[in-house]
């Protein structure tokens, strides 16, 4: 089926075009690509523009990347979503590999796989040495290391737009608290990159917004287990 790959940039115009480059490079089709500009500044709109056709470009007042995300899957029209945030990269057998275990298993709502961390090669020593894990292989349980059907997206419903930081994990505790079945990947499908700007680094009230997240995932589950 047609995977609907959504790419969400702010102000990311050094490392957008290697993010739709990794998609026109996938071995898998067909493909459609949709770049979500969150109200960017800088030359992100320029960078797209240079690809379309192939690649559809939107435009949104700055709404924050849970925003851009759903107005993607609003646009897309594929039976698969993926998502990509504009800095990271995808290895060529990502979307493959991951459709041919959906088609394995038809009860799998979701595939997601392992994601390679790396420094951009402009990040600073003072910000890397603090963090030996910055090369480290790890279960990706991050939206671009995510294949998802279509149908299974919209039981769990939209990114959350009310966190500064970690909408996906709301709505993984969301798909989980669902039922949905997942299934992870012993193959690396996402590069992700370590720079100045990564949101986790540089957003001082992310850990207040995480344990939010996990505190309001168990009161629903205790208000289900409640009800039951």
């Amino acid at each position: 089926g047609l995977v609907s790959v959504i790419i969400p940039v702010y102000n990311c115009e050094r490392y957008l075009a290697e993010a739709i480059d990794s998609v026109l490079a996938q071995t898998y089709g067909p493909v459609e690509i949709i770049v979500v500009d969150d109200g960017s500044s800088d030359g992100s709109a320029q960078v797209a523009a240079r690809y379309a056709p192939p690649v559809r470009y939107l435009h949104q007042e700055n709404s924050g990347i849970g925003a851009a995300r759903n107005r993607g899957i609003e646009q897309a029209s594929g039976s698969l979503l993926s998502f990509l945030d504009a800095d990271d990269f995808w290895p060529p057998e990502k979307l493959a590999q991951q459709v041919a275990a959906l088609k394995l298993d038809p009860e799998l709502d979701l595939v997601l796989g392992l994601a390679r961390q790396f420094r951009s090669p402009e990040l600073e020593d003072r910000a890397a040495a603090g963090d030996a894990a910055a090369e480290a292989i790890m279960a990706g349980y991050v939206p671009g290391a995510m294949l998802i059907r279509r149908e299974s997206f919209a039981r769990v419903g939209p990114f959350s737009t009310g966190w500064r930081v970690g909408e996906f994990v709301d709505w993984y505790a969301r798909a989980m608290e669902l039922g949905l079945k997942g299934h992870m990947l012993d193959e690396v499908v996402l590069h992700r990159r370590l720079h100045n700007a990564n949101i986790g680094l540089v957003e001082p009230n992310a850990k207040g917004d995480y344990l939010r997240i996990v505190k309001a995932s168990l009161d629903r589950r205790r208000g289900r287990r409640a009800e039951a």
